[in-house]
């Protein structure tokens, strides 16, 4: 059974619903023994206090948003494991002022995305604009992918095939070596790749990354965790049946858990609660 979810969001971003405490009171309503709170780190790599509003949290928020999550810790203690995470853009070039702005905080652990290529979303239909060959973004954002697992600053690699969400279909064969060197960067790092079921939401058949992402990581030994990328409470463990599912056909027994930074890897056949 999969009871836990490590990728959740609030309003506090500018474009997701409810407050932190409803994702934790759907975690509980659905027998999570673990919700991990990961909502869009401020935008670090550019000046002003919400340079991008409706992206992420503005930088004077993060001090607020870290206090509630451990207020809410605490007050859930002995009912639900409430961890303190983040999701973070890895910016290339931008990494000491990324670690300055974490180092202050009792982070559980850290979600590293990779959301910007060639200074464009991957969720914007724009960075495919007038691209007739796309196989040099997707080069690109492997590339990135990979350099934010040997970054050393995050615990989790968020979403690992999304930049095909809005890409021009099909998807090129050719883009499965680029796929197969990040996840060997990912490996080497010892990172934690993450299951986001948002997959299912913006393409349908496939979580982020794809089954075939997933069994490759497996097969390497690169640990694996669960993410509904939730936007809303309702959204709070999407589709973990459908993974549960996967997770057996493939042979993975266990997902990775975390708190003060330390990996704990959970079996997938006892409920098991660390309260």
């Amino acid at each position: 059974m999969i009871a836990i979810d490590y990728h959740t969001h609030h309003a506090r971003c500018g474009h997701a619903q409810g407050q932190i405490e409803d994702y934790i009171k759907q975690a509980l309503a659905l027998g999570l023994s673990e919700i991990g709170i990961s909502d869009h780190a401020p935008i670090y790599w550019q000046d002003g206090d919400d340079p991008m509003p409706g992206a992420a949290m503005p930088k004077a928020e993060l001090p607020a948003y870290v206090d509630e999550v451990l207020r809410l810790k605490a007050r859930y203690a002995g009912r639900i494991a409430v961890r303190l995470g983040l999701e973070v853009d890895y910016i290339e070039g931008a990494e000491a002022a990324c670690a300055a702005m974490l180092s202050p905080y009792p982070f559980d652990y850290l979600i590293g995305s990779v959301h910007y290529v060639h200074g464009r979303n991957i969720y914007s239909t724009q960075l495919w604009d007038g691209v007739r060959d796309p196989m040099p973004i997707y080069a690109e954002y492997y590339r990135l992918l990979a350099k934010s697992a040997q970054c050393g600053m995050f615990d989790i690699i968020a979403h690992s095939t999304a930049v095909i969400a809005f890409a021009p279909k099909p998807i090129p064969q050719a883009i499965e070596p680029l796929q197969e060197a990040a996840l060997a960067a990912l490996r080497e790092a010892d990172v934690c790749m993450e299951i986001n079921t948002s997959g299912y939401r913006k393409v349908g058949a496939e979580p982020f990354p794809s089954e075939r992402m997933i069994a490759l990581a497996h097969k390497l030994g690169i640990p694996l965790t669960f993410s509904s990328d939730a936007h809303r409470p309702d959204e709070v463990a999407h589709g973990r049946d459908r993974v549960a599912v996967l997770l057996s056909k493939l042979g993975v027994t266990e997902l990775a858990c975390f708190e003060n930074r330390q990996r704990i890897m959970l079996s997938l056949t006892l409920r098991i609660s660390r309260l």
